[in-house]
This record gives structure tokens, C-alpha cells and sequence, in this order.
């Protein structure tokens, strides 16, 4: 199988899972402390994964919490950012400038920062006031916080039950998901590798990775031109531009949003011959309970879609780590 190193994804997805004491200890002190909200921060990838955070919670929770992009928070702010707030961010270099600079408006505000920084040396990782390094698995740390908030807010009776399952199956579960995806995601690669552009449509608590999956592997990495869009926001414009040979692929979760995507996937066929639905539901997840499987779409279709990449890569003989600008150039 092209470029798939299973033992070292399971470690990975087993890590990140393994931080959860660490995390819980912090919430738990956090939540002892008291706070009055939960702003989840980011830019690019980040920003996604921040809408991705408020999807999981908001129909679960009362806990006020909202996603704010970096550079937006610098020019315009958030009068909701107060010094009870506590602001949730993660990064990989710990460089970026614009969540460097919105850490440092932060902490002049007062709020509390919770930082998921890969690079421990980084200076991002100096202005945060409670720092957890561990690489990839992103929204799987986002969420674990999340988690824990509603267990403690008397919201998520069943988190033990649910991280039991997560802790003894999911990371396995998700390798096995990659390796049965490989063959699709070849065909998927030969089929539109060359794409002039391609149409991506999700909702629900896929919304924030589609929007993440156009814009910073197909666009920043692939150098294929896209358009991500809310599945909601399907029949109020977008579908007009769409004809026969027209590259859409739909994303169905099994989250409460489901029949959004559902709709747009029913409705395609009569319009565009090249259409492709993407369904969490198509892919087993061994010893995860079914009520638990809508909140684990994203992780599914993610692996999905990481076997669509590396057989563009290959295919277009284009390293997915090159850039023409980003960090290549002052901006």
C-alpha cells in the first residue's frame, strides 16, 4: 500500500488519546476556577478545527463557546474575550503570526490560554498558560476538552462509557478505515487529479474539515483550485453553476446533520454525471457503539481522505510539503 506506515498512525491516534488525564487535569482546574466561556482560536487549518470544536458542543451543551479567527480577533476583536474567557488554541510550528499576535492581545485582556503546541521551544508556546505538546490528531485533542467541559457541566452522562470504547478501539479502528479507503481513494485520485477545480460539500461537524480539506491540502498543497460549501448552503446558488462534468464530491456524516448532505446527495444525479458521496456510514468501526458514531464522522472521512492524497501526490509527482509562498515569501 502506497505510503501507509500503519503501526506509526496507530501510535499517533494512541498518543493523542493517551492525553487525556493531562487535559482533563487542566479542565477540571479551569472549571474549580471558574470561567464564563470557551473561545476557540485559530487560523487557516486551525480555524477549522475551531468550528468544528462549536459543532460538537453547541447542540449539546449550554457552556457559552464560539470559534474567532486570529487575524479577524487583531483588527476587529471580540467583546466576548474577557479575562473569564478561556481561549483554546493549537499550532504546529507555533509561529504563525497572526496566533502569536492574538495570544499576546490575550493576554493583555487577561483571558486563560490553552495551548496544543507541537514545538515545546516554540515562542508561541511561552505565552500560553497551560501548554500540552504532542503532534497531529488536532480535533481529537479539541474535542477531548470539549468532553470534559460537558461532563463536568453535567451534559455528557455517557463520557465514560464513551471513552472507554474510544480508549480500547478507535485508534485501531480508524487504520483499519485507511487501509479498506486506499483502493477508492486511488481510483478517486486518477479520476481527478487534474481537476480545473473541484466542488466539496459537508455539514454538521464535517463543515469545518471540508472547508479545511479545499482550502489547505487540495489548494495549499495539492495546488488544485476548489470551492468548499455548506451543504445548507447548496440550493441557494451554488448548484446553479453545476452541469454535467462539474467535480463535486458530498460528504454524509452520521451526526445530526446528516439529512443535509443526504439531500444534496439525492438531488446531484439529476444535474452532474461527475459527482462523488463520500459516507461515514460505509465504514465499520469495530467496538464503537452506533450512538456514538456520529461524533466520529470527521475522524472516518479524514482517513478517508488522507488516502485520497497520497495517490494525487504521486500521481502529479508533487511532494505535498512544497509551497510556492506560504512561508516562502513576506506577507
Amino acid at each position: 500500500m502506497l505510503k501507509f506506515d500503519e503501526q506509526k498512525v496507530l501510535e499517533n491516534m494512541e498518543g493523542a488519546l493517551k492525553l487525556r488525564p493531562q487535559i482533563n487535569e487542566i479542565v477540571d482546574e479551569i472549571q474549580n476556577r471558574g470561567f464564563s466561556n470557551i473561545c476557540w482560536l485559530g487560523i487557516g487549518g486551525t480555524y477549522a478545527s475551531a468550528m468544528q470544536a462549536v459543532v460538537h458542543m453547541k447542540e449539546k451543551t449550554a457552556l457559552e463557546t464560539f470559534y474567532e479567527n486570529a487575524a479577524v480577533f487583531l483588527t476587529t476583536g471580540n467583546k466576548r474575550v474577557t479575562k473569564d474567557t478561556l481561549v483554546v488554541i493549537s499550532s504546529v510550528t507555533g509561529s504563525t503570526e497572526e496566533v502569536v499576535d492574538a495570544v499576546k492581545k490575550c493576554n493583555e485582556i487577561g483571558a486563560t490560554v490553552l495551548g496544543f503546541i507541537d514545538k515545546s521551544e516554540a515562542e508561541l508556546a511561552k505565552l500560553v498558560d497551560h501548554l500540552i505538546s504532542y503532534p497531529l490528531n488536532e480535533q481529537l485533542k479539541f474535542f477531548m476538552v470539549a468532553d470534559r467541559f460537558m461532563y463536568l457541566a453535567g451534559e455528557f452522562d455517557e463520557y465514560d462509557e464513551f471513552y472507554q470504547e474510544m480508549d480500547q478501539h478507535f485508534a485501531k479502528g480508524i487504520v483499519a478505515v485507511e487501509k479498506s479507503a486506499d483502493e477508492f481513494g486511488k481510483a478517486f485520485a486518477q479520476k481527478h487529479h487534474q481537476d480545473d477545480i473541484h466542488y466539496f460539500v459537508g455539514a454538521g461537524n464535517q463543515w469545518g474539515a471540508t472547508y479545511s480539506y479545499a482550502m489547505c491540502y487540495w489548494e495549499e498543497q495539492h495546488w488544485i483550485k476548489t470551492k468548499s460549501i455548506e451543504a445548507h448552503e447548496f440550493f441557494h446558488g451554488m448548484f446553479e453553476i453545476v452541469e454535467r462534468d462539474t467535480p463535486v464530491t458530498i460528504y454524509v456524516t452520521e451526526d445530526s446533520q446528516r439529512s443535509l448532505s443526504e439531500r444534496v446527495a439525492k438531488f446531484i444525479p439529476q444535474i452532474c454525471a461527475n459527482y462523488t458521496v463520500i459516507d461515514a456510514k460505509d465504514y465499520e468501526l469495530p467496538g464503537i457503539s452506533p450512538k456514538f458514531r456520529g461524533v466520529l464522522s470527521p475522524f472516518i472521512i479524514h482517513a478517508v481522505n488522507n488516502r485520497i492524497d497520497v495517490h494525487v501526490e504521486r500521481i502529479n509527482c508533487h511532494p505535498m510539503e512544497i509551497r510556492r509562498y506560504y512561508r516562502q515569501l513576506d506577507y
